[in-house]
Parts: structure tokens; C-alpha cells; sequence
């Protein structure tokens, strides 16, 4: 269009801006990509690059039968139905066909069974009875250099360390954008700047229950997270929508970092309440662990003994047997040479504690667990071997609390086709918005790994899409 710079805007460059500019440029557009920090790749890059999707080759390969339909179904009734089902129908639909668009980019996920989100492979996400984890090589990482290359190719500009001031409108109509105070003019734009886990403020009034932590309480997203995609809805009259909502990850109080740096707790452990009683598998899917949690108060204590602190491989931020230790010593994470001792520093009832101990000892250790079913996760982990008992004095307990904030869900309402809706319920002409800026795919409940980069880059890709429909010829996206 003659009396435009460029077709398509895309302020953001991680996943969803990538998915979305490349997209754009796939259906004829001209599009320039803007992203706040110094290179691209945002949450996606620092991510394991799962991806979840259903009815994909790498899942036929592997002989299971998965549709949508299964999908969509698992989806809306793990979030109680709370989300549009015609966006969520949207977004299941389109999921396999991103993650087939991806491979034929050259993203690699092999067609093998994965024990977990850093094996690539197919893996279980969440609590789904049919696996739906699409691990790639090179994590997030080769997935975010997969996109790039792909923009390249494509020769799509991107201008890096510059944050998009404000959209720039002519009524009601998005027309461009305003950039180091220079106006720059387009058909259509793609908002996909992430989250704003970044922003303090934002969470306070967004998300305020990933402050519930308080000290123990980390961010594990990218930097950019600063929530530009809400300082941008009051001039478009864009409604808001997913207050309240986010991923926040159990985690012990002294825990600082995602455990690729932090490390793992032993296998060999409990997560008891307020009752001295065991209440959960304590290796639930994050779909699910952290409402456990909540639903114990919002906190628990995680118990395990010696012999699995010293087993604790060395050189992890956190744990780690020496860390373990310090903690303790400072008096931090409580020790005592009994379980009785313990459960009063716990301030829990002793027979309690002595009795949930002595139970998880005479079965798990064996290979079973009537109560929670702990070894069927494990199992689907990779898992080989059995806990060995918690028998080994001192004994310890940390607290556990959800407190590893790594997405907010809060943002631009769009409809299934990744258009931002007004306050009114309607359009705003010329603007889309993907990945966590595009609220209302995230939900209540996280669905598994892999939910994130599987929304950023399939509604990504419908942004991208639909924004070029607005200045040239394409076709609708279709399965």
C-alpha cells in the first residue's frame, strides 16, 4: 500500500513475533520486526522449546491416535470451561499443523518416547492420558534459531533495542506504530511483546498471587517481560482479559534460579501439610501441583533425610549437598535428628508425621504407591530405579511454595482470529496480538509443558496471517 511504510509491524521478537512476521511474509507482506532487548528470541529462547500439540507425524510415528477434538476437550475441562471454546477450538486446530510447519522449517523433535522437557522426543506435558510434548533439539533455543533462520530468508527487517512507545491510530483504526519518537506507518500490527512477570507493578495489579511467596517468590522470564502490550490498550480501548491468571512453579524457599541452574530435589522426598499428613504426588505435573499447593494454604513442607541430601549431585546453584547444608546450618531449612524432633520445629503433630513417613517408606521404596500413584510419574519420567527409603537421620524440611513465576497470562483479548477486541466486544481494525500479550488461550490451569511456546507460536501464526490479509492476497490459515 503506497501510503504505508510496511505492510505488518510486529513489536516483539520472540516466539509469537517471529511465528507471526515470518507467517506474514509467507502470505506476501512487507514487515518490519521491533524487539526491546539486544537479541531475538524473548521466553521462547530460554525456554525447553516443548511444544504441545495433537494429531502430528512425530505422534503417528510413534503409533498413537490423537485429534483435536481429544484436545480440545482435555483443554476447556482442565480450565472448568472458563475460556472461549471457540478460541481454544481454534488454537487445538491449529497446534499440529504449527508444530508440522515448524519441522518443515527444519525444527527437529525425533520421533521417540522423551522421560522429560530436555530429552528430545514426545514426552507427557501435563496430565493428559495422551502424551502430547513435542521436545526439540536444542531446546528453545534451536527452535527460536529455526524461526530466525526462516526470517532471514525471508529477508524480514528486524530492528533490535528499540521498545515500541505507543500504537499510532486514526479514529478507531491502528496505523503504525511510534518508535524512538519516529512514526513509522503500516496496514496492520502484530503486538507480541511477551508478559510483564518483568514488571513489579504490573504483577501487583495483574497477578497478585505470584507475590504469595514474598521473599522465596522469583521470575524465571525473559527480561523484555515488561508488559508493553497493557501500557498500549487504553489508546485502543482494548479490552483486558486472564486477571489473576498465570504459571507460577513450586519451588523451595531457597531456590533462585529455574532448575537447569538450580538443580533437582532428591527423589527420595514428601511433601506433607499443615497435618503432618503427605497430600500430593510430588511429582504432579505443574498443570496441576501448584492448585494442590494452594489448596494446602498456599504452602507445605518438603521432607527428606541425609542419605538424600548426600546424594545430591554437586555443582548446582541450589541444590546441592553443601547448600543444603549452609541452609540448615543458618537454621533456614529446619534439621533434626528425628522425625518426632522435627515435627516439632514443623510445629505438626508427631504421630502424624512418623506415620506418613513410615507408610511412603514401606511402599514406594518397593515400587508402588496406593495413595497418590507417585510411581506411575515416575515411570512416565524415565525412572528406573525406586526412592530409597527416608530413614537416614538428620532428617529435614524446607518449605515449598509456588513461587517461580515463568508466565502471566493477563492481556490483549483477542478472538480466534488473533484480532484484539475493544471493550465493545469488537475489532480493533488493524491490530492482532500473540503469545502472552494475546490473552485468553492461557488459562486457570496451565495445561502442561509446552502450553506457551505451542500459543505463542501457533497464534503467532495466525497474527502473522490474518495481519497480511489486511494489504495483500492470502488465504484464511487452515489446517
Amino acid at each position: 500500500m503506497s501510503d504505508t511504510d510496511y505492510d505488518v509491524i510486529v513489536i516483539g521478537g520472540g516466539g509469537a513475533g517471529l511465528a507471526a512476521a515470518v507467517t506474514a511474509a509467507e502470505n506476501g507482506a512487507s514487515v518490519i520486526l521491533f524487539e526491546a532487548r539486544k537479541e531475538l528470541g524473548g521466553s521462547t529462547a530460554l525456554s525447553a522449546g516443548l511444544f504441545t500439540a495433537a494429531a502430528t507425524s512425530v505422534q503417528r510415528d510413534l503409533g498413537i491416535d490423537d485429534s483435536a477434538e481429544k484436545y480440545f476437550q482435555h483443554y476447556m475441562d482442565l480450565n472448568q470451561w472458563m475460556l472461549k471454546p471457540g478460541l481454544i477450538r481454534t488454537f487445538c486446530e491449529q497446534a499440529g499443523p504449527t508444530l508440522e510447519w515448524l519441522l518443515g522449517l527444519g525444527l527437529d523433535v525425533p520421533a521417540k518416547i522423551s522421560g522429560n522437557a530436555h530429552q528430545p522426543g514426545l514426552s507427557q506435558a501435563g496430565v493428559e492420558d495422551v502424551w502430547r510434548g513435542h521436545v526439540p533439539k536444542d531446546q528453545g533455543y534451536g527452535l527460536v534459531q529455526v524461526l530466525d533462520a526462516a526470517r532471514r530468508r525471508h529477508g524480514i527487517e528486524v530492528v533490535l533495542d528499540t521498545r515500541v512507545q505507543a500504537l499510532l491510530t486514526e479514529g478507531d483504526r491502528v496505523v503504525g506504530v511510534v518508535a524512538d519518537d519516529v512514526e513509522l506507518r503500516s496496514a496492520a500490527v502484530v503486538v507480541a511483546s511477551g508478559g510483564f512477570a518483568r514488571d513489579p507493578e504490573l504483577v501487583d495489579l495483574h497477578f497478585p498471587a505470584a507475590n504469595r511467596a514474598g521473599s522465596a517468590a522469583f521470575v524465571v522470564a525473559a527480561e523484555g517481560s515488561r508488559g508493553d502490550h497493557l501500557h498500549y490498550a487504553p489508546s485502543v480501548d482494548a479490552s483486558i482479559t486472564g486477571d489473576g491468571w498465570g504459571l507460577m512453579l513450586p519451588t523451595v524457599y531457597f531456590q533462585r534460579y529455574h532448575h537447569w541452574q538450580s538443580g533437582f530435589p532428591p527423589k527420595s522426598r514428601i511433601h506433607v501439610n499443615a497435618a503432618g499428613r503427605r497430600f500430593m504426588d510430588e511429582d504432579a505435573s505443574y498443570a496441576v501441583s501448584t492448585g494442590i499447593i494452594d489448596g494446602q494454604g498456599g504452602s507445605a513442607w518438603m521432607i527428606f533425610d541425609d542419605n538424600a541430601r548426600q546424594n545430591l549431585p554437586a555443582g548446582y546453584a541450589d541444590w546441592a549437598p553443601d547448600r543444603i547444608e549452609d541452609e540448615a546450618d543458618a537454621g533456614r531449612t529446619l534439621r533434626a535428628s528425628s522425625l518426632a524432633e522435627l515435627a516439632v520445629l514443623m510445629a505438626v503433630p508427631a504421630a502424624a508425621l512418623d506415620s506418613t513417613v513410615e507408610r511412603w517408606n514401606a511402599h514406594l521404596p518397593h515400587g508402588e504407591d496406593p495413595d497418590f500413584l507417585r510411581h506411575r510419574t515416575l515411570a512416565n519420567k524415565g525412572s528406573t530405579s525406586n526412592p530409597e527409603p527416608i530413614d537416614t537421620a538428620p532428617f529435614y524440611a524446607a518449605r515449598i511454595f509456588p513461587a517461580e513465576l515463568v508466565c502471566t497470562h493477563a492481556g490483549l483479548e483477542i478472538d480466534s482470529d488473533s484480532a484484539v477486541l475493544s471493550t465493545r466486544g469488537t475489532r480493533v481494525p488493524g491490530l492482532f496480538a500473540a503469545g502472552e500479550a494475546g490473552a485468553g488461550v492461557l488459562g486457570q490451569r496451565y495445561v502442561g509443558g509446552g502450553n506457551a511456546v505451542a500459543n505463542a507460536l501457533t497464534m503467532g501464526r495466525i497474527a502473522g496471517r490474518n495481519a497480511a490479509l489486511h494489504s495483500v492476497d492470502a488465504q484464511p490459515l487452515t489446517a
